[in-house]
């Protein structure tokens, strides 16, 4: 399977980079899609915000883990101070956030050094800073220097109407079900690829958390399922496809209505090397 992404980064000039990197950047609709701004890397945007649509909430309308992933990638080590590339992400919900609007991250960087990068967030309402909605922490390694000379894209992200019959993200971003029950992502494009032409922790993790709700589905008969926590560790870097998310569930606790759960994707077309991993817990909730 070919990788018809724009290339990797790391193999242009110092000359070619900040071309590339825009090239790549506008490309990606892991965050236009989902209408976050990025500020430092969008030009003209000054805070780091997402609408919280239909397509980003669960049958009961609390919102998913997948699109907390966007809005507060971690580590928060930009693409201007170097080529990054997330190891961990780790995210406690404790709002569904039914009638929020707009979500906001409020960064904390911890430690930034030459190889590694470490940082954590507040995942709030945009119109109540004191509404937290969730934690993320993670941690990142550099796989380059950039360049001087950057400057930030005209990046404009989809404005579209909120509506309940918006596609699923995992339609959205090319995720579909293979004769023998797996999901899949044929190979990487670039809407779906990161500057160093891997799979982007957009669509991967949107196909772990499809993966995560089939199996919970099947596993308690219904689909009235929160998500409260949600870890991933990006393995290896996915290059070649398909991809092959899987999920399932590993412990009930029946008094409390929570479920656990791990999932994986792979790297067909690498002899099956896992390239990342994912635990979950979802809590089983009454209908609203």
């Amino acid at each position: 399977m070919a990788n018809e992404s724009h290339g990797d980064i790391r193999a242009v000039t110092a000359a070619e980079h900040w071309e590339h990197f825009n090239k790549a950047w506008v490309a990606l609709k892991s965050y236009t899609y989902l209408g976050k701004t990025t500020p430092y890397l969008d030009r003209g945007a000054t805070r780091e915000m997402m609408p919280l649509r239909h397509d980003m909430r669960n049958s009961t309308g609390g919102v998913m883990a997948a699109p907390l992933c966007l809005l507060s990638p971690e580590p928060w080590w930009r693409d201007d101070e170097c080529v990054p590339a997330p190891v961990t992400m780790t995210y406690d919900i404790i709002d569904p956030a039914y009638d929020v609007k707009r979500l906001e991250t409020l960064r904390s960087v911890i430690s930034i050094g030459r190889q590694m990068g470490f940082s954590r967030s507040r995942i709030v309402d945009a119109d109540n800073h004191d509404r937290v909605i969730a934690l993320s922490t993670g941690s990142g390694v550099s796989l380059g220097d950039v360049p001087p000379g950057f400057e930030a894209p005209n990046n404009p992200v989809n404005d579209m109407d909120d509506s309940p019959d918006l596609p699923q993200l995992r339609d959205v971003f090319g995720i579909e079900r293979t004769a023998d029950g797996v999901l899949e992502i044929a190979k990487v494009v670039p809407e779906i690829s990161s500057p160093h032409a891997a799979l982007h922790i957009g669509p991967i993790n949107i196909a772990l958390e499809a993966a995560a709700t089939d199996a919970l589905i099947a596993a308690c008969g219904h689909d009235r399922l929160q998500v409260e926590h949600w870890s991933v560790v990006l393995v290896k870097p996915g290059f070649v496809g398909p991809f092959r998310a899987t999920a399932a569930v590993v412990g009930v606790n029946q008094s409390t209505g929570r479920y656990v759960l791990e999932a994986s994707m792979i790297d067909v077309g690498t002899n099956g090397r896992a390239i990342a991993t994912a635990q979950a817990s979802f809590r089983a909730i009454s209908a609203r």
